[in-house]
């Protein structure tokens, strides 16, 4: 999930999700099946969405996890 990095879709102090379209078609390119990739990427990138919003607000100073 770190090929994805460079497709977050943020918004002022925070982090909103990935651009999906870009995360199939990596998935695609890599030899994932699109259907797999389809039903589990949401998953992830809700903790990663979670994750990286708690790590923005610690280093903000407002510590609200």
């Amino acid at each position: 999930m770190q090929r994805l990095g460079g497709q977050l879709r943020l918004v002022p102090g925070a982090v909103i999700g990935w651009d999906m379209g870009a995360a199939l078609a990596l998935a695609e390119a890599l030899g994932v099946n699109r259907l797999i990739a389809a039903e589990t990427l949401p998953e992830i990138e809700a903790v990663m969405v979670r994750r990286l919003n708690e790590q923005i607000a610690a280093q903000a100073g407002d510590i609200r996890l």
